[in-house]
């Protein structure tokens, strides 16, 4: 039985994306997907979700493609404009949730410590969570099977009684190879219907 749900926040509950900002810098397309894609990428940024600093993390990619030094000083200094807003659907079938009383709820998040404050100021639901276990804050990341295990300990739960939801399959690989259920999301409509196979009514 299912007694835990654990959400991932980014592209699940947080639609966020660089393409918001760089199509605003890039007048090309394919040279934006060119950058985004070989430059500031999904790897780099992973560094400082995982504890780096953003200025660190910004510095040693200037050093290495100085020549690109304005977009990438931009990735984080309007980070703000790569958020694009909740994903209501999921939101909302988070919101059954927490208001049937029958789940703890918590996320489990690679998200930079220094950037992660916006989005708590501006996404309310953020603090329907029982718990936020962190990335930037634990100096770990997923995959790694330490940092779902920060979230077991501490909040003492049963990987069995666990389900993990999550848009990145590599993370969800990571989760069930621990013992826990997992739900690839890729969409709030998808999601629904897998809750539903496991008995969960939203």
């Amino acid at each position: 039985m299912t007694t835990t749900i654990i959400f991932d926040l980014g592209a699940v509950l947080i639609d966020w994306n660089p393409v918001y900002l760089y199509r605003k810098l890039f007048d090309d397309e394919t040279q934006m997907q060119h950058f985004l894609a070989n430059i500031t990428t999904s790897d780099w940024n992973e560094e400082q979700d995982a504890g780096r600093s953003l200025h660190d993390g910004t510095e040693l990619l200037i050093s290495r493609y100085p020549e690109h030094e304005d977009n990438i000083r931009a990735f984080y200094g309007r980070w703000e404009e790569m958020l694009g807003g909740p994903i209501d659907a999921t939101v909302e079938i988070f919101r059954k949730l927490k208001e049937s009383g029958q789940y703890k709820i918590y996320a489990l998040t690679n998200w930079s410590a220094e950037t992660f404050g916006i989005a708590r100021e501006r996404y309310d639901f953020l603090n329907w969570f029982d718990g936020i276990v962190m990335s930037g804050e634990e100096k770990m990341r997923k995959p790694f099977s330490a940092f779902y295990q920060i979230l077991l300990d501490r909040y003492q739960v049963n990987p069995s009684e666990a389900l993990f939801i999550d848009d990145n399959a590599r993370n969800v690989a990571a989760a069930i190879k621990m013992g826990i259920p997992s739900i690839h999301f890729t969409t709030p409509e998808a999601l629904k219907e897998e809750l539903t196979s496991y008995g969960i009514a939203v």
